[in-house]
Order: C-alpha cells, then sequence, then structure tokens
C-alpha cells in the first residue's frame, strides 16, 4: 500500500482488502448486536492497522490529508450504518440487516482504497508524487496513514451508530410477539405432524 514507490500489491495485501470486502456478506445476513459481532470488525481493522501504519506524519498538510481521508470514511460508515434495518427481537438483543445501500457505502469505502492501491502500483505514483507536491504532502506514509485512518473512522463509526441504534431500538410489541410464538407454534406442530 505504499504509493509513491513502484511496485504492486502483495499477496497479503489483496487477502487483507478482499477479506474486508466479503465483511460485507456478514453484514447482509440478520445479526446480534452483540460482543461476537463487535470482535470480527474490530479485530480486522486492528489486523490491517498494525500492519500497514508505521506512523503518522505531521509534515506540511499531512494533517489535512488525515482530517480529509478520515472525514470520507467517517460519512461511508454513518451512510452504512443509518441505512441498515435495526430492530429488537424476541432473544431481547437488538439485530441488524444491511441493505444495498449499506452494502454499496461499505464497497465504495473498501474498493476506493484498492482503486488506489492499485492505480498508485500501475502506473499512478507519477501522478499521485505530483499532487503530493503541489499540495505539500510529505510522503508515501502520509497517504498510508490517511487511508488506515479513513478505514479505522469508516468501521468505527459504522459499529457505534449501529450500537446507539440498537441501543434505542424499541422492545418488540405484544401483539408481535404473540404472532411470532403462535408462527412457531404452528411450525413446530406441522413438522411433527410429517
Amino acid at each position: 500500500m505504499d504509493p509513491l514507490h513502484a511496485g504492486t500489491m502483495t499477496t497479503t495485501d489483496y487477502a487483507i482488502n478482499i477479506a474486508l470486502v466479503l465483511l460485507v456478506l456478514v453484514q447482509v445476513r440478520d445479526r446480534r448486536l452483540d460482543l461476537r459481532s463487535l470482535v470480527l470488525p474490530v479485530v480486522a481493522v486492528i489486523a490491517a492497522a498494525t500492519y500497514y501504519l508505521k506512523g503518522v506524519p505531521t509534515v506540511g498538510h499531512d494533517v489535512l490529508l488525515d482530517i480529509a481521508l478520515g472525514g470520507a470514511g467517517l460519512l461511508l460508515g454513518a451512510a452504512c450504518a443509518v441505512t441498515t434495518r435495526v430492530w429488537r427481537a424476541e432473544d431481547g438483543f437488538a439485530h441488524s440487516r444491511a441493505g444495498v445501500v449499506a452494502a454499496l457505502a461499505w464497497i465504495a469505502g473498501v474498493g476506493g482504497r484498492l482503486v488506489f492501491e492499485e492505480y498508485s502500483s500501475h502506473g499512478g505514483a507519477g501522478a499521485i508524487t505530483r499532487f503530493s507536491v503541489s499540495h505539500q504532502i510529505s510522503s508515501s506514509a502520509a497517504w498510508v496513514a490517511a487511508l488506515v485512518i479513513m478505514a479505522l473512522a469508516e468501521v468505527l463509526t459504522r459499529m457505534v451508530v449501529l450500537r446507539v441504534r440498537g441501543a434505542m431500538a424499541p422492545a418488540p410489541s405484544v401483539g408481535a410477539r404473540r404472532s411470532a410464538a403462535f408462527t412457531a407454534a404452528r411450525s413446530d406442530s406441522r413438522s411433527v405432524a410429517s
């Protein structure tokens, strides 16, 4: 992910990016907003940050780049979270299921970073260098840090907003609970009769 140096992405780079894109598959299923659903995205982001982040340069306009890409990550994470369906289920836990818009917001963030990596590795390094010089961005390490900050902001914002929405989700109504119990009982009686 070193955008200003010639070279290609490593197998590890591809594996990390593919894993982050595949996290969208987990999000489109009904999942309980419990500790287990919190661990996977946190571990994935910590692993990526540990692998890529070697420091956060603060020379020139590096901090502005961090703020800009961090803000983009925040917006994508919020878009993903607010377009995800959240409800409180019969088990008492909040549940979530991402829809098309939420999945597209997630893919836009991960995909945008992957496209930038590919562009920088396959002919775009000169243009990125010229942009960096004209905008006082100090080095490739500044780009790496800003892209990791973007990913962190996206994942953490999504997690926080979903947890807040889950905490605010109302308990199912008595009628909904009776209907669910009736449906479950009817399904059980059908399977016994078969």
